[in-house]
């Protein structure tokens, strides 16, 4: 994946966990969604076509699309006001997408740390499922807290990784992993203090 546009899946992922945490509207998040999402379009469009049919390579760059999809559904739903549940259930099949290049990365490319992103990814993708399309609402903001988490160990990896301070050894894979498990841990809880209070209605 392409590490420049890796830092944005980050903060992209945290401005909608504060959304989800209600602390901005959908319409207030969705620049940056729709910005993003182009982004993830592009980039491996042009990958995929500098790769002159190098598989390792076009594989590589065909999971960026699971992001660009993602952001691009979310920011045109929440301009134009559409239900999220279709995009709830396309989020379902993210999840069952990024266990094969979770896979893929703990096998083939021997990067373990990634591949324990991919894992993260795959959790909170299913959550999204859940909350969107499957209609758990109240898991919502729990999954806004685990969403920020993410999104911040998603920044790191990238900065990390462009700071050639990148190995992918188990020893990274094991801190990613336990912060994960963690965020899963005290989401509900940490939700119950961090949800924004209701906004007054003006007449």
């Amino acid at each position: 994946m392409s590490t420049v546009a890796l830092i944005y899946v980050g903060l992209v992922l945290i401005i909608n966990g504060v959304m989800l945490l209600g602390w901005l509207t959908p319409r207030e998040a969705a620049p940056l969604n729709l910005f993003v999402g182009v982004l993830q379009v592009f980039t491996p469009t042009y990958l995929i076509i500098v790769a002159a049919g190098n598989g390792d390579a076009v594989f590589a760059a065909s999971g960026i699309y699971l992001f660009g999809f993602t952001y691009l559904w979310v920011g045109i739903n929440a301009l134009k006001g559409y239900s999220n549940r279709g995009f709830g259930w396309y989020a379902l099949l993210v999840s069952l997408c990024a266990l094969v290049y979770a896979a893929e990365s703990f096998t083939r490319a021997g990067d373990a740390g990634f591949g324990v992103v991919w894992v993260l990814w795959a959790v909170l993708w299913f959550l999204f499922f859940l909350v969107l399309g499957a209609g758990r609402e109240e898991l919502g903001p729990a999954t806004g807290v685990y969403t920020v988490v993410v999104g911040v160990v998603t920044t790191i990896v990238a900065l990390t990784v462009l700071l050639n301070s990148w190995s992918g050894e188990w020893a990274e894979a094991i801190v990613i992993a336990a912060l994960g498990l963690l965020a899963l841990a005290v989401a509900t809880p940490t939700a119950r203090t961090l949800t924004a209070p209701p906004r007054e209605v003006v007449d």
